[in-house]
């Protein structure tokens, strides 16, 4: 017969960031003991809460399926010896799988014959198993940080002060750093007590009763709900960031969501420093109007029910004002700092023991920034905003805002360097330059954001690499990797001609100047390797199909927008309606690069065509060349292929008549160098031979 387990470890209050991973994990190694037990088992079902994490496991069997095994040993040759008995190894392997000699079998597998035990034992009940596994497997839990309490040894999340282990109704008899099992759970802290749970069935309900919704999905659905009622009452927009929500989600037991105002007068400090104070600090969702506007109010989800909520809104104003006061303060102090003197504050930051301080750092930014505006063609203009944002790009990081908010950086750079007087595109490139701050932000707007933002970047990755600093497997605490996703979408975006060799060449030059701690060589080829990830990642986002990407990116990615022109270029016709005729094309360009690998260098000279095919094939290459390469140059890839592809029957007509190998070694010679300067342009878009074709 089947009954539920219930599983529930009470803690003291668990970080809110740690709890759904937490759950999670529990739900996972009841699901993989019970599976390596051989235990049949229904769904899991995990639940969480600042107090608790649970696990109810649906219709566990009441016993172990029985193993009914064969179990492979020894050949015959060395399980009998030369008298017709058995062996040490035999009996060895008999005693191992817990039968008697005599119960050894013998069976032929792929022409050799193998020992073989049969092995049979009835299951054990579930019971008695239960409360060795769970003890192991709770106390195999592991949680980005662990602490250990009282004398006891064991190392967890927060403090256990109860467990609740239930199989049917029936109490799984635990004990773990001082606390035993029963049915008994607790409530919520202020409103509600402790309680029986007859059943794992009850669990849920019981707890409701408590004032405890253990149902995560029904608790963040309760959250939403209530938000949007109040939004729609009020005609209000509210700003839901999931990351907010994911954290009050598991702060509270029992959700009720309220709202309060602050003073209109705060309303001047810009937005951005208001909803990073009320969200940061308090955990708080901002109000906006139909226009965006950030509107004097704010909405929390109290932990609790509806009893007094204007009480609990105007202790949350107290709390909020004097936050608010604070940033308004850093915010009119902030601005009594003149740039220049920020500058020289930056000198005594150590951005990188071994790369010197934020104020070298900037300085490498500026070389490389300047040098960008002119590869870029920018005016006179751009390039001295180009110079001036790239200078003064950091200087927020010294002011008291960008000190209590880290991830204000750049934000409060545009507001004070606008208000400073400086020009509006120089402000706006001081908050663009760290765009895109995430995956799924957008790249820099403005050519001056971009190109800054490039140098900003580029000067980083090239800078930890020199000293050794490379990204492995799952570690990256500089974030390179998105930085350098970012470098590759600013290029995209801005339609950059920049070279990505030639962008590693100018920010090892410039670091050059303090002095490389590795060959530049092994730095520029793990560079190109690392960037080499980041467009493969990129293409793949563009849907650009596995093949067509390694098919592209094998003859080269140095130039990122005509890679990606490349790509799409050669996936539409991979893909497309006339994907089959696209394969005919496909098989005559490998053809050719396949004999075009035994050319030896030779120049193509056409007294020396014997067939007219040759000539054919010779004049047509050369006019499709020319148009080949003027496509390219104009960016145009999907032209370029057409007009390679129209090379098809020309190749075709000349492998149906003309001897590529022949006996004649300079006619030979001549062929294949014939062939290989058609295999040059056909390489200068993929390697064709690397297209999967698939049913």
């Amino acid at each position: 017969m089947a009954n539920d387990l219930l599983l529930e470890i009470g803690m003291e209050e668990i970080p809110a960031r740690f709890v759904r991973g937490a759950m999670n994990q529990l739900k996972e190694k009841v699901g993989a003991w019970l599976s390596d037990s051989r235990i049949g088992h229904g769904e899991l079902e995990a639940f969480g809460t600042p107090r608790r994490i649970a696990v109810i496991a649906r219709q566990v069997a009441d016993k172990q399926s029985d193993i009914d095994e064969e179990v492979k040993g020894p050949s015959r040759k060395i399980a009998v010896d030369a008298e017709g008995a058995w062996s040490k190894a035999a009996l060895g392997f008999a005693r191992s799988q817990g039968v008697e000699p005599g119960e050894l079998i013998f069976k032929e597998l792929q022409g050799v014959e193998y020992v073989y035990a049969r092995r049979r034992s009835a299951g054990l009940a579930s019971e008695a198993l239960l409360p060795e596994g769970l003890t192991s497997l709770i106390r195999g839990m592991s949680f980005p940080k662990n602490m250990r309490w009282g004398s006891n040894e064991l190392r967890f999340v927060r403090p256990i002060r109860w467990l609740t282990a239930l199989y049917g109704e029936t109490i799984v008899p635990l004990e773990i750093a001082g606390v035993t099992s029963g049915n008994v759970t607790r409530g919520h802290r202020f409103l509600g007590q402790e309680t029986k749970i007859d059943r794992p069935s009850h669990y849920v309900e019981r707890l409701r009763q408590q004032h405890v919704i253990a149902d995560v999905a029904e608790r963040e659905a309760l959250i939403q709900e209530q938000i949007r009622a109040l939004a729609q009452e009020k005609g209000w927009h509210i700003e839901i960031k999931e990351d907010l929500l994911e954290e009050v989600l598991f702060l509270v037991e029992t959700p009720s969501v309220l709202f309060g105002q602050f003073d209109p007068s705060f309303l001047h400090i810009p937005q951005e420093v208001l909803i990073t104070s009320m969200r940061e600090h308090q955990r708080y969702f901002p109000v906006k109007d139909d226009n965006g506007a950030l509107l004097p109010y704010f909405v929390t989800v109290r932990n609790g029910n509806r009893t007094a909520l204007e009480t609990v809104a105007r202790g949350n104003e107290k709390v909020l004002r004097a936050r608010l006061s604070d940033a308004k303060f850093f915010y009119a102090e902030d601005q009594k700092l003149p740039i220049a003197d920020a500058l020289v504050k930056l000198e005594s930051i150590v951005y990188h023991e071994e790369l010197g301080s934020t104020a070298d750092k900037v300085r490498r930014v500026v070389a490389i920034a300047d040098r960008l505006a002119e590869l870029s063609g920018a005016d006179q203009t751009q390039a001295s905003d180009i110079h001036r944002a790239a200078a003064i790009c950091k200087f927020d990081l010294v002011t008291q805002m960008v000190y209590e908010f880290p991830e204000l950086q750049g934000i409060m750079g545009e507001d004070y360097a606008r208000k400073a007087g400086e020009r509006e595109a120089v402000a706006r490139a001081v908050f663009e330059h760290y765009q895109p701050r995430f995956s799924g932000d957008s790249a820099p707007a403005s050519v001056v954001g971009a190109i800054v933002g490039i140098a900003d970047k580029l000067d980083t990755i090239a800078g930890c690499f020199a000293i050794g600093i490379v990204p492995t497997g799952s570690q990256d605490p500089y974030g390179l990797r998105r930085q350098a996703a970012g470098i590759v979408q600013t290029i995209i975006t801005h339609g950059f001609a920049f070279r990505l060799d030639a962008l590693f060449e100018l920010a090892l030059d410039v670091h050059a100047g303090r002095g490389l701690k590795r060959e530049r060589t092994d730095i520029a080829k793990e560079l190109h390797d690392f960037f080499g990830l980041r467009v493969k990642t990129m293409l793949a986002d563009h849907g650009i199909r596995y093949d067509v990407v390694d098919a592209v990116m094998s003859v080269g990615f140095d130039n990122l927008r005509m890679t990606v022109e490349r790509a799409s270029a050669v996936f539409a016709q991979a893909s497309g309606e006339e994907r089959e005729q696209f394969k005919l094309v496909v098989d005559a360009f490998n053809r050719v690069a396949n004999l075009a690998a035994k050319d030896e260098g030779a120049a193509v000279d056409p007294a020396l065509f014997v067939e007219q095919e040759e000539r054919h094939l010779y004049t047509r290459w050369q006019s499709t060349s020319e148009q080949v390469n003027a496509a390219l140059d104009e960016g145009d890839a999907a032209e370029a292929l057409l007009r390679l592809a129209s090379l098809r029957s020309a190749v075709t007509a000349y492998f149906d008549r003309v001897m590529v190998m022949a006996e004649d070694a300079a006619v030979r010679a001549n062929r294949l160098a014939l062939l290989a300067a058609v295999a040059s342009d056909i390489a200068k878009l993929a390697d064709f031979s690397k297209l999967v074709w698939q049913a």
